[in-house]
Formats: C-alpha cells, structure tokens, sequence
C-alpha cells in the first residue's frame, strides 16, 4: 500500500501528481472492472477466462507494492495518493471476494468477514489520523495482506478444473482453505490490534 500523506492541496515543492506511483495507483483502480469481467464471463466456469482474471489480479495486486515502493524512493508522496491507494486496495480483493462468494467458489461468511474489517478499520483510520496521526502499519498487518492476496489468489485460480477429481483436486481444496485460515485469522487478529492502539490514550 502506497505511503501517502493524508493532506490536503499541494504546496510549494510538493511532488506533482502525475507520477508513476500515482498513475500505478490509478492503474490498479481501473484494472478491476477488467478483472470483474473475465471472471463473471461464462458464469466463471471458463477455465481460460478464469486464468486471465487471476492474471490481472496478480498485475493488480502487484501495483499496490511497487506503487508504495516508488512513492517512497522517489520522493512521490502525494495527498492523491494518500485518497486513491486504499480505496483500489479495497476495491480489488472486495471485487474478488464478493465476486468469488457470488460464483459460490468461496462461502459468504469469509467475505462478510473479510470485508467487513477491511471497510471497518479503514473508517477508523481516517479518524485516527485527524484525532492522533497515523498509526504505523504493523508486521501482522502486512502479513495479512499477503495472506488475503495469496488465498484469494488459489480460489481465483481453476485448480479442480485443470487437475481433474482425485487426490491433487483435494489436496488444492485443502492448500486453499489453509492459506485462507491463515488469511482470516490474521484479519481478525490485526482488526483487534488495530483497534486496541486506536482507543490506547496517546501518551503524556
């Protein structure tokens, strides 16, 4: 996730907006609607449009690194960025949860889950940073991530179908839902923690 200030209009000496951590920012956003489609076409039952859908959320989810990456490197921390960053973030793996869940390949309670964290601490965040600054994401958090990223990933991608029934087929069921354990339990673990240093009294 890009490392963008949540301020407000540009200053004197301030990067310019058009930048390359920007326009990745940019170009994660737009890429999920491309993602949506190919994976609703033919009810997601395509096995070759189901592996373009995992490509482009791999390029998507590959942006949001590479972006905060830039941003910092280059000295291209912008107030755009510090806005636009997160909601990609969470349109991209909430498109792929809910599309998932949609097309019965993942349950609806762990999307509920999911996203109902992700929109939760995000709202707590803004508040936080007008109340207190902003609260440094943690290893757990990160390790989230990638464990959301990666899970959602292996259910995105037509493993059952590519290897036919039997033992392979199981044992890619049982990888996805263990990845996707991890995934959650990190989601609830880090939703906590969160909010545990957002209501600590800030010190003296």
């Amino acid at each position: 996730m890009s490392s963008h200030p949540a301020g407000g209009t540009a200053g004197v000496g301030d990067p310019p907006l058009l930048n390359i951590a920007n326009a990745l920012t940019v170009l994660r956003l737009l890429l999920v609607p491309v993602f949506v489609v190919a994976l609703f076409v033919d009810g997601g039952e395509d096995v070759m449009w189901r592996l373009v859908a995992f490509a482009v959320f791999v390029i998507a989810a590959a942006t949001d690194r590479l972006d905060g990456q830039l941003a910092r490197s280059r000295g291209l921390v912008t107030w755009f960025g510090a806005l636009v960053d997160p909601i990609a973030d969470k349109a991209l793996m909430g498109a792929a949860l809910i599309g998932l869940s949609i097309l019965g390949v993942l349950p609806w309670w762990a999307t509920i889950v999911i996203v109902v964290r992700e929109l939760g601490i995000t709202a707590l965040r803004f508040v936080v940073i007008r109340r207190r600054g902003v609260i440094p994401a943690s290893r757990g958090g990160k390790a989230k991530t990638v464990a959301q990223t990666v899970a959602i990933g292996l259910f995105l991608l037509p493993l059952p179908e590519l290897l036919g029934p039997g033992a392979a087929a199981t044992a890619v069921l049982v990888l996805q839902w263990a990845v996707m354990a991890v995934a959650l339990v990190l989601t609830v673990v880090t939703g906590a923690d969160y909010v545990r240093k957002a209501v600590r009294p800030r010190p003296a």
